[in-house]
């Protein structure tokens, strides 16, 4: 099949440009149109790895966070901690498998004796996996990655961050609202990074009802490690009961 249409690309891309942004790129060439039909088959690709390599790691909560925060931070010492209570209670840890939080939490993992996960995503800029990861897996496509965090996580745990972090923040959100996940905890870690984010939906989003009350509290704030693992395997426990215990 010319060798899967040569990976896909043509010589117009730049150098170091990147899977996501040749697909999301608006083509109006049939050839372009071309190749980016034969992309379905590296996205099936993916997802396929992606299955298979995650299928195993049972019950797991993702962790989300700043990749620029630094090890000798508070913040940074809490993710730790809230990762290894979270892997004593039994379960895996998942991350975007880079440096900062990503990091703070897979350290976690190895201490608590979880399997730690890392899925690390191809970036312009290079970043390279963290050295606490047993399991690593690397994507081209945001999406598929980011079904990958939900589909095999109980939870979420999200640390201060910037954008990345708030796309997983607001995505999850979303898909609990419109009941696409079910009895899945939603941990904010860090009262005060997030207050001025909260006040701001309830005082604008809720007061001109955008969104409900009830939307705002799926989220649970906290500060406290012991707070956010007790808060997870109580949802897990709630969750489990639900399903009859299968």
């Amino acid at each position: 099949m010319t060798e899967m249409k040569r990976e896909f690309e043509p010589d117009r891309y730049r150098e170091g440009s990147t899977q996501d942004e040749r697909l999301l790129e608006r083509v109006e060439d049939l050839q372009a149109m071309g190749m980016d039909a034969w992309r379905i088959f590296r996205i099936m690709g993916e997802f396929v790895e992606g299955f298979e390599e995650m299928s195993e790691i049972g019950p797991a909560v993702s962790i989300f966070g700043s990749a620029r925060a630094d090890s000798d931070t508070d913040m940074y010492q809490e993710c730790v901690e809230t990762a290894r209570l979270l892997g004593e209670a039994g379960f895996a840890i998942i991350t975007g498998g880079g440096p900062g939080m990503m990091e703070a939490a897979n350290r976690g993992a190895k201490a608590g004796g979880a399997t730690s996960v890392g899925c690390n995503i191809e970036l312009p800029f290079e970043q390279e996996s963290n050295d606490f990861i047993d399991v690593s897996i690397d994507f081209r496509y945001f999406f598929v990655r980011k079904t990958m965090f939900v589909k095999y996580a109980e939870a979420f745990v999200i640390f201060p961050g910037g954008f990345g972090t708030m796309d997983e923040l607001f995505e999850s959100l979303t898909l609990i609202q419109t009941q696409k996940v079910r009895h899945f905890p939603l941990v904010l870690f860090g009262s005060e990074y997030w207050g001025g984010l909260l006040d701001w939906l309830r005082g604008t989003m809720v007061a001109d009802g955008k969104i409900t009350q009830e939307d705002l509290d799926m989220i649970f704030v906290t500060n406290d490690p012991v707070a956010a693992r007790d808060h997870i395997v109580a949802g897990y426990k709630n969750r489990i009961a639900i399903r009859g215990g299968s």
